[in-house]
């Protein structure tokens, strides 16, 4: 499978999947994403305090379905200010800035998955 291909990159939402830091089990939650290329942006509802961002700085496997295509992969944290602003500009365009607002409380991280 060519991820880049294949990703639905129309869809809403995934599911990401990760390792619990703690409990060690499997912990899936829903989650909104932006695809650029071959760059998958994940934004943490409130950021740093995310428990399964806490899990990714553990644990940098993470498994995402999107409508069906699957993928395990690294996550990488992204903590640089501007990378985290641009990262947030594209959820705004891509899910509109008022429900980027309703659903988001801390815009300090972001996590980058490549498909590529």
């Amino acid at each position: 499978m060519n991820l880049k291909n294949d990703w639905p990159a129309t869809a809403r939402s995934s599911l990401a999947s990760v390792i619990g830091r703690k409990s060690g089990r499997t912990i899936s939650v829903p989650v909104w994403f932006v695809l650029e290329g071959e760059k998958l942006y994940l934004l943490p509802v409130q950021g740093s305090d995310t428990q399964w961002y806490k899990n990714v700085l553990k644990n940098s496997l993470i498994r995402i379905d999107a409508r069906g295509v699957e993928a395990k992969l690294r996550a990488v944290p992204v903590t640089d200010a501007k990378t985290v602003k641009s990262v947030v500009e594209k959820f705004r365009m891509k899910y509109g800035a008022k429900d980027v607002k309703k659903y988001y409380s801390k815009f300090d991280v972001a996590v980058l998955v490549e498909l590529g």
